[in-house]
């Protein structure tokens, strides 16, 4: 896959609902082997270092899946576009720029650039109990504002795609709780 002829990118968080690029296609899409979960701590844009919050990555899971939403960069945008992912994404390396293989919605299979989490990451926090991270979400703040707006933005946009998510679902629901 080049770069510069146009690619795919996968988002299972923020970037469904908040791209921030130029594209000329979107599609719900698949990508097997992995699962969307709150793994990373997040110190700069839903936390600090003194107080970090959560934020969602792709963790490598046996058997597993995550449904999210391809976006086709074309070529004229695509060096901008990828320079700009990697300014958003790789801010502190605890993600992982990939290339994996997706299914469309429409039945294609097509490669894609993918951030998974590094597992050997001081931020990788993979396995923690649902009453936890939803603790953390409840109180966290960062550069792009409080950890609950991020919840509840990707909770929501992903419902409003048909592809709700039970444990994002009951993250939101338990947060709402905590918070009021």
């Amino acid at each position: 896959m080049k770069i510069e002829d146009g690619f795919w990118v996968f988002g299972y968080g923020s970037l469904v609902w908040l791209p921030g690029f130029e594209y000329s296609e979107r599609q719900v899409a698949r990508m097997d082997g992995f699962s969307r979960s709150f793994c990373m701590w997040s110190i700069h844009h839903r936390g600090t270092v003194e107080d970090p919050g959560l934020v969602l990555a792709l963790d490598a899971v046996e058997g597993g899946f995550c449904d999210g939403v391809a976006f086709f960069v074309p070529p004229e945008t695509a060096q901008k576009t990828i320079d700009y992912l990697r300014e958003r994404e790789l801010i502190s390396s605890a993600y992982l720029e990939e290339i994996h293989p997706i299914t469309l919605h429409d039945g294609r299979k097509v490669e894609c650039v993918a951030y998974v989490i590094d597992t050997a990451h001081e931020q990788y926090c993979g396995g923690m109990a649902l009453e936890k991270q939803a603790q953390v979400i409840a109180s966290a703040v960062g550069g792009r504002g409080p950890n609950t707006e991020y919840l509840y933005n990707t909770a929501e946009h992903l419902a409003k795609i048909g592809l709700s998510d039970p444990e994002l679902d009951w993250l939101a629901d338990r947060v709402r709780t905590l918070s009021a």
